[in-house]
Protein backbone atom coordinates (compact mmCIF):
# COMPACT_ATOMS: atom_id res chain seq x y z
CA UNK A 1 0.00 0.00 0.00
CA UNK A 2 1.64 3.83 -0.79
CA UNK A 3 1.70 6.00 1.80
CA UNK A 4 -1.50 7.82 0.45
CA UNK A 5 -3.82 5.13 1.17
CA UNK A 6 -3.00 5.66 5.08
CA UNK A 7 -5.38 7.81 6.18
CA UNK A 8 -7.94 8.65 9.47
CA UNK A 9 -11.02 8.32 7.91
CA UNK A 10 -13.36 7.17 10.98
CA UNK A 11 -12.67 10.15 13.11
CA UNK A 12 -14.17 8.72 16.11
CA UNK A 13 -12.26 5.36 15.84
CA UNK A 14 -9.65 3.92 17.99
CA UNK A 15 -6.15 4.20 15.77
CA UNK A 16 -2.88 2.77 16.27
CA UNK A 17 -0.20 5.65 15.16
CA UNK A 18 3.33 5.80 15.21
CA UNK A 19 5.32 9.31 15.23
CA UNK A 20 9.06 8.75 13.33
CA UNK A 21 11.59 11.41 13.93
CA UNK A 22 12.68 11.94 10.55
CA UNK A 23 16.16 9.43 9.52
CA UNK A 24 15.20 7.87 12.99
CA UNK A 25 17.37 10.70 14.68
CA UNK A 26 17.57 9.52 18.99
CA UNK A 27 16.23 12.60 19.98
CA UNK A 28 14.66 11.61 23.37
CA UNK A 29 17.47 9.97 24.98
CA UNK A 30 17.49 13.70 26.37
CA UNK A 31 14.65 14.38 29.21
CA UNK A 32 13.88 18.02 27.90
CA UNK A 33 12.88 16.61 24.47
CA UNK A 34 10.71 13.96 25.62
CA UNK A 35 9.22 16.61 28.45
CA UNK A 36 8.02 18.16 25.46
CA UNK A 37 6.40 15.14 24.33
CA UNK A 38 4.82 13.99 27.45
CA UNK A 39 3.56 18.02 27.88
CA UNK A 40 1.76 18.08 25.02
CA UNK A 41 0.14 14.64 24.79
CA UNK A 42 -1.38 15.38 28.14
CA UNK A 43 -2.19 19.40 27.00
CA UNK A 44 -3.87 17.70 23.64
CA UNK A 45 -5.84 15.02 26.70
CA UNK A 46 -7.21 18.40 28.92
CA UNK A 47 -7.67 20.65 26.03
CA UNK A 48 -8.45 18.84 22.59
CA UNK A 49 -10.50 15.75 23.67
CA UNK A 50 -7.39 13.48 23.04
CA UNK A 51 -8.25 9.83 24.54
CA UNK A 52 -4.89 8.03 25.12
CA UNK A 53 -5.33 4.20 25.50
CA UNK A 54 -1.44 3.41 25.53
CA UNK A 55 1.62 4.90 24.93
CA UNK A 56 5.27 4.87 24.52
CA UNK A 57 8.16 7.02 23.78
CA UNK A 58 11.16 5.49 22.38
CA UNK A 59 14.35 7.36 21.50
CA UNK A 60 13.20 8.66 18.23
CA UNK A 61 9.63 7.41 17.85
CA UNK A 62 6.47 7.79 19.50
CA UNK A 63 3.31 4.93 19.30
CA UNK A 64 -0.24 5.78 20.31
CA UNK A 65 -3.51 4.12 20.60
CA UNK A 66 -5.49 7.04 20.78
CA UNK A 67 -9.08 8.51 19.54
CA UNK A 68 -11.02 11.67 19.79
CA UNK A 69 -13.93 12.35 22.16
CA UNK A 70 -14.49 15.88 19.33
CA UNK A 71 -13.99 13.07 16.61
CA UNK A 72 -11.02 15.84 15.02
CA UNK A 73 -8.40 13.12 15.27
CA UNK A 74 -6.49 14.64 12.57
CA UNK A 75 -6.80 17.96 13.01
CA UNK A 76 -5.25 17.22 16.83
CA UNK A 77 -2.59 14.96 15.52
CA UNK A 78 -1.97 17.67 13.42
CA UNK A 79 -1.54 20.44 15.96
CA UNK A 80 0.09 17.81 18.04
CA UNK A 81 3.12 17.41 15.69
CA UNK A 82 3.51 21.31 14.60
CA UNK A 83 3.74 22.07 18.23
CA UNK A 84 6.09 19.45 19.58
CA UNK A 85 8.20 19.61 16.21
CA UNK A 86 8.48 23.32 16.81
CA UNK A 87 9.20 23.13 20.71
CA UNK A 88 11.51 20.76 20.45
CA UNK A 89 13.79 22.10 17.63
CA UNK A 90 14.04 25.58 19.31
CA UNK A 91 14.90 23.49 22.21
CA UNK A 92 18.14 21.88 20.39
CA UNK A 93 18.77 25.47 18.71
CA UNK A 94 18.98 26.85 22.05
CA UNK A 95 20.65 24.03 24.15
CA UNK A 96 24.27 25.03 24.35
CA UNK A 97 25.13 21.48 26.27
CA UNK A 98 23.66 19.97 22.94
CA UNK A 99 26.62 17.98 21.91
CA UNK A 100 24.89 16.47 18.77
CA UNK A 101 22.76 20.15 18.00
CA UNK A 102 24.79 20.88 14.97
CA UNK A 103 24.32 17.03 13.19
CA UNK A 104 21.08 17.12 14.19
CA UNK A 105 19.79 20.13 12.91
CA UNK A 106 21.54 19.61 9.93
CA UNK A 107 19.42 16.49 9.53
CA UNK A 108 16.29 18.37 10.33
CA UNK A 109 17.43 21.12 7.73
CA UNK A 110 18.08 18.69 4.52
CA UNK A 111 14.43 16.76 5.17
CA UNK A 112 12.82 20.24 5.56
CA UNK A 113 14.37 21.32 2.16
CA UNK A 114 12.87 17.94 0.53
CA UNK A 115 9.42 19.34 1.79
CA UNK A 116 7.78 22.18 0.62
CA UNK A 117 5.16 22.52 3.18
CA UNK A 118 8.61 22.72 5.91
CA UNK A 119 9.95 27.18 6.14
CA UNK A 120 13.24 25.64 6.94
CA UNK A 121 13.46 22.03 8.99
CA UNK A 122 11.30 19.23 9.63
CA UNK A 123 11.09 17.01 12.75
CA UNK A 124 8.74 14.24 12.44
CA UNK A 125 8.76 12.01 9.40
CA UNK A 126 5.62 12.90 7.17
CA UNK A 127 3.34 9.52 7.35
CA UNK A 128 1.83 7.87 10.71
CA UNK A 129 0.61 5.05 9.05
CA UNK A 130 -2.78 4.89 11.17
CA UNK A 131 -4.62 1.49 11.44
CA UNK A 132 -7.89 1.73 12.79
CA UNK A 133 -8.56 -1.24 15.71
CA UNK A 134 -11.47 -2.57 15.16
CA UNK A 135 -11.25 -5.81 16.61
CA UNK A 136 -10.55 -6.85 20.74
CA UNK A 137 -7.77 -9.00 19.16
CA UNK A 138 -5.83 -6.23 16.97
CA UNK A 139 -5.85 -4.09 20.17
CA UNK A 140 -4.36 -6.17 22.30
CA UNK A 141 -1.60 -7.04 19.41
CA UNK A 142 -1.17 -3.48 19.45
CA UNK A 143 -1.41 -3.43 23.32
CA UNK A 144 1.26 -5.68 23.56
CA UNK A 145 3.63 -4.39 20.85
CA UNK A 146 3.77 -0.65 22.75
CA UNK A 147 4.30 -1.94 25.69
CA UNK A 148 6.72 -4.98 24.84
CA UNK A 149 9.17 -2.00 22.37
CA UNK A 150 11.06 -0.98 25.66
CA UNK A 151 11.77 -4.75 26.32
CA UNK A 152 12.65 -6.34 22.91
CA UNK A 153 15.30 -3.57 22.36
CA UNK A 154 16.42 -4.21 25.98
CA UNK A 155 16.08 -1.00 27.58
CA UNK A 156 14.08 -2.61 30.86
CA UNK A 157 13.50 -6.32 31.76
CA UNK A 158 9.90 -5.72 32.34
CA UNK A 159 7.61 -3.31 30.34
CA UNK A 160 6.17 -1.81 33.35
CA UNK A 161 9.66 -0.55 34.76
CA UNK A 162 10.23 1.73 31.69
CA UNK A 163 9.41 5.03 32.22
CA UNK A 164 7.85 6.40 29.10
CA UNK A 165 4.65 4.38 28.27
CA UNK A 166 1.59 3.46 29.50
CA UNK A 167 2.84 -0.54 30.94
CA UNK A 168 2.67 0.51 34.23
CA UNK A 169 -0.89 1.68 33.83
CA UNK A 170 -1.90 -1.35 33.14
CA UNK A 171 0.09 -2.92 36.09
CA UNK A 172 -1.68 -1.15 38.63
CA UNK A 173 0.55 2.01 38.87
CA UNK A 174 0.29 5.64 37.69
CA UNK A 175 2.47 6.67 34.80
CA UNK A 176 3.44 10.32 33.12
CA UNK A 177 -0.03 10.50 31.07
CA UNK A 178 -3.55 9.60 31.77
CA UNK A 179 -4.63 7.02 30.07
CA UNK A 180 -8.58 5.44 29.23
CA UNK A 181 -7.88 1.64 29.66
CA UNK A 182 -8.81 -0.43 26.15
Amino acid sequence: MNSSGYKIRNQTGIYFITFAVVEWVDVFTRRQYTEVVIDSLNYCQKEKGLEIYAWCLMSNHLHLIISSKEGRLSDTLRDFKKFTASKILSSIENNYKESRKGWMLWIFKSAGKKNTNNKIYQFWRQNNHPKELETNKFKDEKLNYIHMNPVETGLVNEPEHYRYSSAVDYCGGKGLVRICFL
